[in-house]
């Protein structure tokens, strides 16, 4: 997660949250807004017609459920539903061809900042300002498992490939990883020595990459906690990271203004992206591993080669800071979201 979702926060939520809340409260039955620009499934029909497609960066909609900023979404793993997170202490769960509203999810106590399908979609972690991670049914919003081990708020959660453990991490420094379905705590890594902004588990399963903002990222074993890789190369905090598709390569972004490319294994630095006019705080591999997506405080998300630093789109349909960005399952769309209280949801 990034520098927005938690150090900004702190300066202000204490005194603004319960003004929000009871703004979000007030409008809670009020129906979400989408705003569609283009036909989503006929545009991105191809076989033997004469469709035309959409160039690259085109807006499809616009989900305006929230009614504050939005800090974290994700696609489910069949492409189906996309959810969405918030400072109004919502997480918002909509149709991903037509953003019609599904499920709204109540279960925090303040802002929530990550929002994470299970391998198999029939789940949802989600983080938030009040020092939990909770687990609910991505059907029925019901709350599942509410884990409490974290001992300050919680900016970042990913799941085990197998879908069986949870790992988070957040401002208590430390990264927990816990059984999904019980609760139980099977390690705690605390090496780490600044806050906690970005968790994500490697693709195999072996091992996880958590970002902090004293400009490091440590990658360690999922079930020693030993330590494998301390890399330094940032210049400020990383509020950023991401395991490419087949695990050999982390992409991590933060307050240098820079998205680093390295190898998971050795730590050795294939290229520095430097296309961004200010603090990146998300970053995230197309599935096929071409491409790079990242977006920050620029109010722009750019989709890049990670081996030429080419990049082939420049969005620019916020009127804000970007803090996360995500891929659908076939790489053809990206969901964006920021400071401007919308996530926008164009092709790829």
């Amino acid at each position: 997660m990034s520098f927005i979702r938690y150090r900004f926060l702190n300066l202000f939520l204490c005194t603004c949250w319960l003004g929000l809340l009871f703004a979000a409260c007030s409008s809670s039955t009020t129906t979400p807004v989408i705003t569609k620009h283009h036909d989503i499934l006929s545009l991105l029909t191809v076989p033997n017609t004469h469709t035309t497609i959409l160039p690259i960066g085109s807006l499809l909609y616009t989900y305006e459920g929230h009614t504050s900023m939005v800090f974290g979404v994700a696609w489910s793993p069949n492409g189906e539903r996309v959810a969405s997170a918030s400072l109004d202490g919502t997480v918002q769960v909509w149709d991903a061809d037509t953003g019609k509203h599904v499920l709204i999810y109540r279960g925090h106590q303040g802002p929530v900042f990550t929002v994470r399908w299970s391998p198999d979609g029939k789940d949802i972690a989600s983080t938030g300002y009040d020092h939990t991670v909770q687990v609910w049914d991505a059907t029925t919003g019901k709350t599942l498992l509410v884990y409490k081990g974290h001992s300050a708020l919680v900016s970042a959660a990913s799941w085990s490939p197998d879908g069986k453990l949870i790992a988070s991490g957040g401002d208590d420094g430390t990264v927990q990883i816990w059984n999904a379905f019980t609760g139980k705590t099977t390690l705690t890594y605390r090496d780490h020595p600044g806050h906690v902004t970005a968790v994500e588990w490697s693709p195999d399963g072996k091992r996880i990459a958590a970002a902090s903002d004293n400009g490091t990222v440590q990658v360690w074993d999922a079930i020693t906690g030993k330590l494998i890789i301390d890399y330094r190369e940032h210049t400020a905090g990383v509020w950023a990271v991401a395991w490419s598709p087949n695990g050999t390569t982390i992409a991590s972004g933060g307050g240098d203004h820079t998205v680093r490319i390295w190898n998971a294994m050795t730590g050795v630095t294939s290229m520095v992206y430097r296309g961004h006019f200010g603090f990146v705080h998300t970053v995230a591999w197309s599935p096929n591993g071409q491409y790079v997506a990242s977006g920050g405080y620029d109010r722009t998300v750019q989709v890049w080669s990670p081996i030429t630093g080419k990049m082939l789109t420049n969005y620019q349909g916020h009127t804000d800071i970007i803090v996360d960005v995500a891929w659908s399952f076939n790489g053809n769309r990206i969901a964006s979201t920021g400071f401007d209280r919308t996530v926008q949801v164009w092709t790829a």
